[in-house]
């Protein structure tokens, strides 16, 4: 029997988790427009968040060979994209602190990562959309979902 401590607890920890269910995921993308933005299809977006972090939106991922790390649910890089004060010759080409990329409210995230598919090397900047997406059926991440 579980008592009012443990339901507690239970709900501490339902608050504090940071990852959407799919198809919640799959509508906010759509609602904030990146299906068929650039040519890619939600599915693909949806598949590149999946390998990327599980959409989560406070995965981070250290990279030592360049001492840069990735952000958020769509795992952007210090390196290129974001500022985190720490990776060393850092571009932030979004103009955007990294800490803003691990929000729940993902406003910010989706702005920079249209910003990243407008480069020369589009969804392919993404190792894990290539890996994982790219010439695949990607159509069961938003399979079910009504978008």
């Amino acid at each position: 029997m579980i008592g009012d401590s443990e339901y507690f607890f239970i709900f501490l920890l339902a608050a504090c988790m940071s990852s959407f269910e799919r198809c919640e995921l799959a509508r906010t993308l759509k609602r904030f427009g990146l299906d068929g933005y650039r040519g890619i299809s939600l599915a693909n977006w949806m598949c590149l968040a999946k390998w990327e972090s599980d959409y989560n939106t406070r995965a981070t991922n250290y990279n030592p060979g360049d001492q840069s790390t990735d952000y958020g649910i769509f795992q952007i890089n210090s390196h290129y994209w974001c500022n985190n004060g720490r990776t060393p010759g850092a571009v932030n080409a979004c103009h955007i602190s990294c800490n803003a990329l691990l929000q729940d409210d993902i406003t910010e995230a989706v702005a920079c990562a249209k910003r990243v598919v407008r480069d020369p090397q589009g969804i392919r900047a993404w190792v894990a959309w290539k890996a994982h997406c790219q010439n695949r059926d990607v159509s069961q991440y938003v399979q079910g979902c009504g978008v």
